[in-house]
């Protein structure tokens, strides 16, 4: 097993000591830190991402393998110069107005921030007017929200009014996920996809950027 697999192996197992270990090891051999993060880390995350939507993996074992994942993260980024990787793109976060759940929100703003993408998380509890604030500031090409209760997932729909009102929902894909949603609400709220956990996220979003490499740029 090269030293790339043992990486990925050690997110998998969430074992810090032992994956921090393995990084400064590749990194003494010359291994450059984007290739630690992308060949190693990243296919790691993904293979967590596939036994959590397989049942293989449960949510405290998904967090354990962030947790570490993210110190394997920092400790390579020490390797990369200043500049590092070039953004792709902007996505605003969020927990929706009434809703304090976090978790697999920081998971797919981690993950997506490890493939390029700037991530400006808003935290819990927001409001539309917030999202809406922060698309316009900030440019964003993504939004992200995410609900865990029922009765908070109504507030999605309020965010993607807002940015019609706004004039900002063609500039933006919106993205949501969580517990209680699926596709098909995705779509009656007239939102662009849906993903059930950080893997499909980012999946979801490598795509849409692809497509979008492939269009006219737009003007804002």
């Amino acid at each position: 097993m090269d030293m790339l697999d043992s990486i990925a192996v050690g997110v998998v197992e969430g074992d810090r000591q032992k994956l921090c270990t393995v990084v400064r090891a590749a990194l003494d051999d010359g291994i450059g830190a984007l290739e630690i993060i992308n060949g190693g880390v990243v296919v790691g995350l993904d293979d967590v991402g596939r036994r959590f939507q397989t049942g293989e993996l449960f949510l405290p074992e998904m967090i354990v393998s962030a947790v570490a994942a993210q110190e394997a993260i920092e400790l390579a980024s020490e390797g990369l110069e200043d500049g590092g990787d070039r953004k792709k793109a902007t996505m605003v976060l969020g927990t929706v107005r009434g809703d304090v759940h976090d978790i697999g929100k920081n998971l797919v703003g981690m993950l997506l921030r490890i493939r390029g993408i700037e991530v400006v998380d808003l935290g819990v509890n927001v409001g539309p007017e917030e999202f809406v604030e922060s698309v316009s500031r900030h440019g964003a090409d993504f939004v992200g929200m995410s609900a865990l209760l029922t009765s908070t997932m109504g507030a999605m729909a309020d965010v993607i009014s807002g940015l019609s009102a706004a004039g900002l929902r063609d500039d933006v894909r919106v993205i949501v996920g969580g517990a209680p949603l699926d596709a098909k609400f995705a779509a009656a709220i007239g939102a662009d996809a849906y993903a059930r956990d950080m893997a499909e996220a980012a999946k979801t979003i490598e795509s849409m950027l692809d497509e979008r490499a492939t269009q006219t740029p737009r003007v804002r």
